[in-house]
């Protein structure tokens, strides 16, 4: 039935489709759907510049990151995307001192997790930025009186990287070269290096 009425609002001209890298196909809202949702008053926006402009490498990358935040929301967490924290939808505002996240998780009882999807190296001034926001991170989930950052009663549960092993061993040596304990980055971050499997991530 779902195919059904995707055929239909494709030739209706409401949703747009195209076909990923992995032979997958993509569905998008096109003007026309986005106006018929607006006037059912759901807030929604176009989205052929998804469809219609895309690399490889970007299509892998937003492939992860809704497959976690799948997983999330089966797991009861509130969702935050990529997307809605570029429209400043977020609980987060637009990010934290510049950076946004690939998925942000919220749990009931408040706490979030930054998910960070890296498949490949960063340049040198993108990883020293980096560096220096996960020591502002540290900093406030330390902070006795509660995290500034997130504000609005949140705090910190974990910066989760779906990386490459050889990234998680770059970050973990560079972080305890700056002076980091190995409990702290323990509590803080986490290593997800199973990149294409995620049915056994558990964000607890």
């Amino acid at each position: 039935m779902a195919q059904r009425t995707l055929r239909r609002l494709i030739e209706a001209h409401q949703v747009l489709h195209g076909q990923g890298p992995d032979g997958s196909v993509i569905y998008a809202l096109a003007e026309a759907g986005a106006r018929r949702l607006q006037q059912a008053g759901i807030a929604a926006t176009t989205g052929k510049d998804l469809v219609r402009a895309f690399s490889s490498a970007h299509f892998r990358h937003r492939t992860i990151a809704n497959e976690i935040a799948i997983r999330g929301l089966l797991d009861g967490y509130k969702i935050e995307s990529e997307r809605e924290l570029s429209q400043g939808k977020s609980v987060i505002g637009d990010g934290i001192t510049a950076q946004k996240p690939d998925v942000l998780l919220r749990g009931a009882d408040k706490q979030i997790f930054w998910i960070e999807v890296e498949r490949s190296r960063k340049n040198a001034k993108d990883y020293a930025k980096l560096l220096k926001w996960l020591d502002t991170v540290a900093a406030d989930a330390a902070d006795a009186s509660g995290s500034k950052l997130l504000g609005a009663g949140l705090r910190w549960g974990k910066v989760i990287f779906v990386c490459t092993r050889a990234f998680r061993a770059k970050l973990t040596r560079d972080l305890i070269a700056k002076g980091w304990k190995k409990s702290a980055l323990d509590a803080l971050i986490r290593f997800e290096t199973t990149l294409y499997r995620f049915e056994d991530i558990v964000f607890a």
